[in-house]
């Protein structure tokens, strides 16, 4: 199960989720007349469903600049929140690949139970994020027959990637969907696995600040982007 876990101990990342207390909602929803007839972001806020951690834009305000990715019945509509600190009542990681599996379609579940063997195989804990993510988080129906299954999987330094990325292609290879997702190291540092399993010799990172190249050997090591 994905709990929260207290915001003072630890800070939002990339697809970490974000719980915001009702006085923080009805914040974020003042003077927002373009959400006016969106009645499915009041029931949202109702809810207690949570936004997830995005990049800062330059034209953002101060705060924690969050996302809401509304269900294809909804029009697929991004929109983007910024909320104080203050209002911030938990975070949580993303849920758990092995909590997702009862929300995801029946074609999907074969794919799923072999990469349930990947957190045993490899040093990872498997976590996914994109439509199915969203819809074990609200019951809402997110994934349909075009979407992909992103995965994130959190690394440990003794993590073998070529090894895991080998596995996770081959897994792909039977899917009936296509695999998404990212590789991410305990900074929050993060690589979409395709690049690596690809062998080339940079790499694109990704974090929350940003994006930039770093040499795959130095990704695999630790070595921050400056």
């Amino acid at each position: 199960m994905t709990l929260p876990c207290n915001p003072g101990r630890r800070s939002a990342g990339r697809h970490d989720l974000v719980y915001v207390a009702p006085r923080g909602w009805r914040a974020m929803l003042a003077g927002r007349d373009d959400l006016a007839a969106e009645p499915l972001v009041v029931r949202w806020a109702e809810q207690g469903w949570p936004a997830i951690r995005r990049r800062a834009m330059p034209d953002d305000p101060s705060g924690m600049t969050l996302g809401l990715p509304l269900p294809p019945s909804a029009g697929k509509k991004r929109l983007a929140f910024v909320v104080q600190t203050d209002d911030v009542a938990s975070v949580a990681r993303p849920p758990l690949l092995s909590d997702a599996r009862k929300s995801a379609p029946v074609a999907w579940l074969p794919t799923l139970d072999r990469l349930a063997d990947l957190p045993f195989r490899h040093a990872v804990e498997a976590r996914v994020f994109g439509s199915l993510a969203w819809q074990t988080l609200t019951g809402l129906a997110y994934v349909t027959e075009h979407s992909d299954l992103d995965l994130l999987l959190d690394l440990d330094r003794d993590a073998d990637l070529d090894r895991l990325t080998a596995d996770i292609a081959a897994i792909e290879a039977g899917a009936p969907m296509r695999l998404d997702g990212e590789l991410m190291r305990d900074d929050g540092a993060a690589v979409n696995w395709r690049e690596l399993h690809a062998g080339t010799n940079d790499v694109l990172v990704k974090r929350l600040d940003g994006v930039g190249l770093l040499g795959r050997r130095s990704f695999v090591a630790g070595v921050a982007v400056s």
